[in-house]
């Protein structure tokens, strides 16, 4: 009840609800903003348990989601007008199909929340509407087997609920579709960039110290392999966790390491080709190496921003591309230290 973006208690069967508004507040939009550029990320989540929109009432539907603050957002902010159950189950603020993979939003988190909610005396009628990305998570029949209510997944976005509850419970295949468009990738890529950079802020400071001492405490000569540094890590994150999720579909290949490694080499011959600097054959080597490597490592971090890769999938590709990339960088930073020493 004392969470900022609930109204107040709202009555039930089993006592007082907290109600919420269809109408998102100030705070709650910038608290997804926040959480896009993985400020305070892994806090924003709400506490799980039932939730009132509206007035709803024994009759009314029960929506099922995850405690991630975003996800309940969106789900409320689509059913405006509406009057809902929202059962919220406790996924460690993980959104819904993220925690289906985990298993946080499973078939014993929903039999626990049901429980614990008391929701068969809350409503009538013995269904419960669930996310259709849901669905790794939640075996359906050891949900009716224990709890007596029906699993019935909803569409993919959530903007499609009032429409499915108008169709009777009914998805059409638009509904059933999941999406990834230009848009879709552009919001993902804050935290994808914000989690290259605190790989790189923390790699460029070390390369910066350990080429002061390699040049025999030259500042000039630490300054400018600092910069090179900073190039070649600017370069890849570029290609790697902005170019690459941006340009997926057009990107040749299915492996995401191959996406950011070609994404990586259109970064590297930009660099060359426009670049004014009087570069020495082991600096070149330096960017040759590493650029598409580091490139392939942060495009592989986007797999866990879609649903177009399965985990088999996923381990499979790291076990080949993980060690190439490793050694790629590894020969990249044997030739910069090399050009280090021989620019001391």
């Amino acid at each position: 009840m004392e969470q900022p973006f609930v109204d107040g208690p709202a009555d039930s069967p089993v006592g007082p609800v907290p109600c919420v508004s269809s109408t998102l507040k100030w705070r709650d939009k910038v608290g997804s903003w926040k959480a896009r550029w993985d400020i305070g990320r892994m806090s924003h989540m709400l506490d799980p348990g039932l939730y009132a929109l509206g007035r709803p009432g024994p009759k009314s539907p029960v929506m099922v989601t995850a405690n991630y603050k975003m996800t309940f957002d969106r789900l409320r902010a689509s059913l405006t007008g509406m009057d809902v159950w929202i059962l919220v189950l406790d996924t460690n603020g993980i959104n819904v199909w993220c925690a289906a993979g985990k298993g946080t939003f499973g078939t014993d988190e929903l039999v626990n929340r049901i429980k614990t909610s008391e929701l068969d005396r809350v409503v009538s009628h013995r269904e419960l509407i669930l996310p259709q990305l849901a669905a790794p998570g939640v075996a359906a029949h050891e949900v009716r087997k224990r709890t007596g209510f029906l699993v019935i997944y909803g569409p993919v976005d959530s903007r499609d609920i009032p429409l499915f509850l108008k169709n009777g419970l009914k998805a059409t295949s638009v509904m059933r579709e999941k999406t990834f468009t230009f848009f879709e990738r552009l919001v993902l890529v804050p935290i994808e960039l914000v989690a290259a950079l605190k790989i790189a802020a923390p790699a460029t400071v070390a390369l910066a110290v350990f080429s002061f001492f390699l040049s025999g405490l030259s500042w000039p000569v630490a300054r400018d392999f600092t910069i090179l540094a900073i190039i070649a890590m600017s370069a890849s994150i570029m290609a790697g966790a902005i170019f690459t999720p941006l340009f997926l579909p057009w990107l040749p290949g299915r492996r995401f390491s191959l996406k950011g490694f070609i994404a990586g080499l259109i970064a590297l011959a930009l660099m060359l080709g426009f670049a004014r600097c009087d570069w020495t054959t082991l600096q070149v080597l330096f960017l040759i190496f590493s650029v598409p490597a580091m490139a392939a490592y942060l495009a592989m971090n986007f797999t866990g921003c879609t649903t177009f890769t399965s985990l088999s999938g996923v381990y499979k590709e790291m076990r080949w591309a993980l060690p190439l990339e490793i050694a790629a960088t590894g020969a990249g930073l044997a030739a910069w230290t090399a050009a280090v020493v021989m620019g001391a």
